[in-house]
């Protein structure tokens, strides 16, 4: 049995590696093929193209690249017709996953989406072309069940996996000293968690930005040290080469930054503070009960084509889950090494403010806990005996 998965970024990737898992204990010998990434490959998939040709953020900028988006879509809408998938499973990536599920659907194939599109911050004009590409909708978080069940398509909140493989309530002062000690970083400083994102645009646009605001923070306070992971190795090159040119007339700060390949989880376990880029790192952050700014920027045209669209207040998993402002949003404009350098250090230096976060963070932690990967395995399956 053939099991079409397409995953476009690191944080679906881990999604689609635990319900591989997961739907392996119902169907032994399933086999999965797609698009994946490096986790999705330890358990076996077969991927038609390396993740990274998906990973593409904004409006336009998908645009220079459609030629190929369209080459691949047609690629994967041969495989999975001609052997006839069970199900496709589109995870995330919804600029090409709805396009492809439609087709799919179109063809008779049974359709998955894994992680709902924002349909609720952007207008709700998408919804009818979910409602036509979609056979079933899994949502992450529990508010996002109505807009779906309002329009009759069929939704099953199945929590988030990070929540379930985060226990609540541990001993974050030693989990921090374990972390630190296996990042050679310093036990008793200071240190801020860097992390520009994972896509190559979006470091190229906040990763100067995140080591200025940095370095003006180290002029206030020379104890910080900086921890930077990196998502692959050709983030680490990017990284590399922003540091070099940064530090090229402040050479004696080099030894505050530490630059990991990988291990953003043990980072973050490490770090005081996490600078980060909106995305699913807020909610590992969230997750890990560590206070953040968060930061969103695009390119021009795109932003000013989102500032149209947007219909909601917050940006930020944390936000958003809260109904509140629970951290600092930086929005375009706003990102510049002097205003996120100044939101860092009001946090650092405000530990009541910081404490006050962790009973909401933990409160938002047991909502989403509901073992995302069996419940999703278990809705899929369903559909799978449904149709069959």
């Amino acid at each position: 049995m053939l099991i079409g998965m397409v995953a476009g970024e690191t944080s679906g990737d881990m999604l689609g590696a635990g319900l591989m898992q997961a739907i392996r204990q119902r169907y032994p010998h399933a086999r999965f093929a797609g698009v994946g990434g490096p986790l999705m490959l330890a358990q076996g998939f077969e991927s038609i193209t390396p993740m990274e040709r998906l990973s593409v953020m904004g409006f336009v900028e998908p645009l220079g690249r459609l030629p190929e988006l369209l080459r691949l879509k047609r690629d994967l809408v041969r495989l999975f017709v001609t052997e006839r998938a069970a199900v496709f499973i589109g995870i995330d990536s919804p600029g090409f996953n709805l396009r492809l599920e439609q087709n799919l659907h179109d063809a008779g194939i049974k359709t998955v989406h894994y992680v709902s599109p924002s349909v609720w911050a952007w207008g709700k004009g998408r919804i009818k072309k979910i409602a036509r590409a979609v056979d079933l909708m899994l949502a992450l978080f529990p508010f996002e069940s109505d807009i779906y069940q309002q329009h009759g398509i069929a939704v099953h909140c199945v929590g988030h996996s990070l929540a379930d493989r985060i226990a609540p309530g541990q001993d974050q002062t030693l989990i921090r000293q374990q972390s630190r000690d296996a990042l050679q970083l310093p036990a008793s400083l200071p240190v801020l968690c860097l992390m520009p994102g994972s896509r190559k645009d979006e470091v190229q646009r906040l990763g100067p930005v995140f080591i200025a605001a940095a370095l003006l923070c180290l002029q206030h306070r020379p104890d910080l040290r900086f921890v930077i992971p990196c998502a692959n190795e050709r983030r680490r090159e990017q990284i590399d080469s922003m540091l070099e040119q940064a530090l090229q007339q402040k050479t004696t700060a080099r030894h505050a930054f530490t630059v990991s390949d990988g291990r953003s989880h043990e980072a973050m376990q490490a770090s005081d503070m996490v600078l980060l880029a909106s995305g699913t790192a807020t909610l590992e952050a969230l997750l890990l009960k560590r206070p953040m700014v968060v930061c969103y920027r695009l390119s021009a045209l795109t932003w000013a084509l989102a500032k149209r669209l947007v219909k909601v207040p917050f940006i930020s998993l944390p936000n958003l889950l809260a109904g509140r402002e629970l951290v600092p949003e930086l929005l375009q404009d706003q990102v510049t090494p002097a205003t996120v350098s100044a939101e860092v250090l009001a946090w650092l230096g405000d530990p009541a403010r910081q404490e006050n976060l962790y009973e909401a963070f933990e409160t938002i932690h047991q909502s989403i806990r509901l073992d995302a990967d069996q419940q999703a395995a278990s809705a899929v399956c369903r559909l799978i005996a449904e149709d069959a």
